[in-house]
């Protein structure tokens, strides 16, 4: 919050700093929150071998999560930066990288439910 006001006050003096302000901001945000993430991904992988899951299906799936969040900060900064079309181009990047790591997984599963189903 005091971040916000002082960009905004920042910002009708000095555009420039008011937006290194709201990147270092986020930048320090997501620090902090790493501790919190590791242990989320702690806790994934646990119940993934409690489950006997493919190690390899659960790291695909936790990249393609990190690359979502990755790609959701990428093109909030640009669009702070006043560059919305970059920005979906960020997007619409992201999603092609996601869509590629998951077609193996996607495979895996249409395989699964092909052999369920009686022939």
């Amino acid at each position: 919050m005091v971040a916000t006001f002082l960009a905004l006050v920042i910002k009708e003096q000095k555009a420039n700093f008011a937006f290194l302000l709201i990147v270092f901001t986020g930048c320090i945000i997501f620090l902090f929150l790493i501790d919190q993430i590791f242990n989320i991904i702690q806790m994934i992988e646990r119940i993934a071998i409690q489950a006997k899951v493919n190690s390899v299906y659960v790291e695909t799936i936790l990249k393609i999560i990190g690359i979502a969040y990755i790609v959701e900060f990428a093109a909030q900064i640009t669009k702070d930066a006043g560059q919305g079309s970059l920005a979906s181009k960020i997007e619409m990047a992201g999603k092609i990288v996601i869509l590629a790591m998951a077609v193996p997984i996607l495979t895996v599963l249409i395989e699964m439910i092909l052999k369920m189903i009686p022939s």
